[in-house]
């Protein structure tokens, strides 16, 4: 179904927490497993983990080594799979290059929050783009209470909310992140 090459990265630092502070956030064990699960699922190049804290990136890599080299891979062989394609990143600057590096240009950046914002793409049009295009795209999943607001307008787009009228719309991000790349990468069923 696709021709672009689909990247996706977890952001923890410049992230809003409930106050709309910057903040950087910690990393969660579960979100590891899950988004990891769902990328490999719909095929995903590449989930890159981003986070600039020493201590974070320990832990990481500690979960990592436990599910690829570990007992947890000889254990449960589909989630070392799916921790295949998880890579550690410091910054999305470090993203953005390893993406050019292997693709020979650098990706259209797509952002994600719960909130709308000028240059928001619907789902319909960036699916279309994703199906048509051979491009690398990186879509941005933030933490906490989301990407903090220049960082989203740095993206080229930003794609629109899941429930945009939604009067309760917080939705954990291992949730999001399934449910958006079903709505791109998935069936289109509903047409």
């Amino acid at each position: 179904m696709k021709k672009s090459e689909i990247y996706i990265a977890l952001l923890h630092d410049s992230m809003y927490n409930k106050r709309m502070d910057i903040i950087t956030t910690s990393v969660t064990n579960l979100d590891l497993h899950d988004i990891a699960r769902a990328a490999h699922t719909f095929a995903i190049e590449k989930f890159f983990v981003v986070h600039s804290s020493s201590n974070q990136q320990e832990l990481i890599n500690d979960i990592l080594d436990y599910w690829i080299t570990g007992y947890g891979g000889t254990y449960n062989p589909d989630r070392k799979e799916a921790f295949s394609i998880l890579s550690l990143a410091s910054n999305l600057q470090e993203v953005k290059r390893q993406i050019e590096e292997q693709c020979g240009e650098m990706p259209i950046t797509i952002a994600t929050d719960a909130r709308i914002y000028p240059n928001t793409v619907s789902y319909r049009t960036l699916k279309s783009r994703i199906k048509n295009e051979v491009r690398p795209y990186l879509i941005l999943f933030g933490t906490g209470w989301g990407m903090e607001k220049t960082s989203m307008e740095d993206c080229d787009l930003i794609l629109e909310p899941i429930q945009p009228l939604a009067k309760y719309n917080h939705l954990s991000v291992r949730s999001a992140v399934s449910i958006i790349l079903d709505r791109l990468l998935g069936d289109d069923w509903y047409e």
